[in-house]
């Protein structure tokens, strides 16, 4: 127990850096209620997982390669840029990505969550050295790796389902008007995290 609390109280420590699924969850919330936004959530711990395990199985190693870097990089700061710009024009009813709009149904969203949290692989690398200096402080075994581990991806289920939460009760108190201007704004900001990457 003392591992998995561990790893949750420092995956909440990392989920304050507000980035743009944060700002997904909390814009489909908004727009389609608790039930999109959860399954939004689902798709992200889920690939969170799935990159954990990664990292824990050395594949952060390969990614730390200058061009394996920069190739990813590109493809992360494309992937948000579209998705970002789609947002934003679905408003005015000119988005791109087939029912990828901003009232888009379960099955959508979470195909939505499951691409913009894997076209970021460089989280890879990123869960890498946050495990290699844990496993080194705390000398886990595998065991307690796989507790701490647990932790941490419940720490992404937890702060993305409260954002959701907050989005879905917020969404009663906004007006369709600067609902609009919510969604513009979102979808401005997560084009914003894209050019940002290429800038690095």
């Amino acid at each position: 127990m003392k591992h998995y609390l561990n790893g949750l109280k420092f995956g909440l420590l990392l989920q304050f850096a507000v980035g743009p699924v944060c700002l997904l969850v909390f814009n489909t919330a908004q727009n389609g209620g608790l039930a999109p936004s959860l399954t939004l959530v689902s798709a992200v711990a889920l690939v969170d997982a799935f990159y954990i395990f990664l990292a824990a199985a050395g594949v952060s190693r390969l990614l730390e390669k200058p061009g394996a870097g920069r190739a990813l990089k590109i493809l992360s700061a494309v992937v948000l840029e579209l998705f970002g710009l789609n947002i934003a024009l679905s408003v005015f009813g000119r988005g791109f990505i087939p029912g990828f709009t901003v009232t888009a149904n379960v099955r959508s969203v979470f195909v939505q969550g499951l691409i913009l949290t894997l076209s970021n692989p460089l989280t890879i690398v990123f869960w890498g050295g946050v495990l290699t200096a844990e496993m080194a402080e705390k000398q886990y075994g595998r065991r307690d790796f796989l507790v701490f581990a647990a932790g941490l991806v419940s720490a992404t289920a937890f702060f993305l389902s409260g954002v959701a939460a907050l989005g879905t009760a917020l969404s009663e108190f906004i007006p369709p008007r600067a609902a609009d201007v919510l969604n513009v704004a979102v979808g401005a900001a997560v084009a914003f995290f894209g050019v940002r990457i290429l800038l690095k």
